[in-house]
């Protein structure tokens, strides 16, 4: 155990600023007796003086100014962490690392960051990675403090904020032969090239909700990154890409792609903003998913409020 606190720290340096125990005794709140007697005891601990008796201004011992250093370095530092641990009680600041699992949600995600910006200057706001990163169980392990996904897990410690519903749709060549389909199923993908994110096939729908309850899987698969390169390669032929309709709309307005659905009915995604469960009321947090909501239904087009009824969604 240290010999000394913040209470001795605040001490000395009251007795450097003063110049002598009566002054530095009404600036601590302490009588001068009680100062003498605090000092006396950690000089004891100690075994040193720290001061020299009777010297006006006070004259500090080698000990005594190494301590005043330390005061000098520890004091601000533990005066801001009081203020900042009081903020984040008040849910005025804190930290929202997150993690986005639909990689074409970039696209209206960084507009969303910056309004929020604008609204919490003082939450410090980070994007990690996801491509090899399992975001929800790391949110879960408090490694993440947000999560952008489309596939809730059963985690009782989260919490699955409804952002927004869309349709993911196919994109094909403008002159592929699934361009002339109103539709699409399962067994048209058997002899295809799916172009798809490098992520697992159990956090993608087009496997999860409609080529595996077929037990159909594409003739091969080519993994790219970005979304625009997906589309290039698409257009160019070399493959179909699954992708949520907004952002399709552009592609096909300049007939790039001819987007299609999956099945008669399509398949509609929901996409939840996840958080821990404890920390869903914290006022930033409650706020970015306003935020982010706003901002998607502002801007994307053919999206839905989550769980709509799907004769809503056609």
């Amino acid at each position: 155990m240290l010999p000394f606190d913040l209470r001795h720290l605040r001490t000395l340096v009251a007795l450097r600023d003063a110049g002598s125990l009566v002054e530095a005794a009404e600036q601590v709140v302490l009588t001068q007796s009680a100062l003498s007697h605090q000092m006396k005891d950690l000089e004891t601990r100690l075994g040193c003086s720290l001061f020299v008796r009777k010297s006006r201004p006070v004259r500090f011992t080698a000990a005594g100014e190494r301590l005043l250093e330390l005061a000098d370095e520890v004091l601000p530092r533990a005066r801001a962490a009081a203020t900042e641990l009081a903020r984040l009680a008040d849910g005025k600041s804190g930290r929202l690392f997150m993690a986005i699992e639909c990689h074409t949600c970039f696209e209206w995600l960084l507009p969303a960051i910056n309004a929020f910006r604008e609204e919490w200057p003082e939450v410090e706001l980070d994007i990690a990675g996801s491509f090899h990163l399992d975001p929800q169980p790391a949110l879960a392990r408090g490694d993440l403090d947000l999560v952008i996904t489309a596939d809730p897990i059963d985690a009782p410690t989260l919490h699955y904020e409804p952002l927004f519903g869309y349709e993911a749709q196919l994109a094909v060549a403008p002159r592929h032969p699934l361009a002339q389909r109103e539709w699409v199923e399962p067994e048209d993908l058997a002899s295809e090239t799916l172009i798809a994110y490098p992520v697992d096939r159990s956090r993608m729908a087009i496997f999860t909700r409609f080529l595996h309850p077929a037990g159909v899987a594409p003739a091969h698969i080519r993994s790219a990154e970005l979304t625009a390169m997906m589309v290039q390669l698409v257009g160019a032929g070399r493959g179909v890409a699954c992708l949520p309709n907004w952002a399709l709309h552009e592609y096909k307005q300049r007939n790039y792609v001819v987007a299609r659905s999956l099945g008669e009915e399509g398949v509609w995604p929901d996409l939840y903003a996840a958080v821990r469960a404890d920390e869903r009321e914290l006022p930033f947090i409650a706020s970015f998913t306003r935020v982010a909501k706003a901002m998607c239904f502002k801007n994307l087009v053919g999206i839905v409020p989550a769980d709509a009824d799907m004769a809503k969604r056609r």
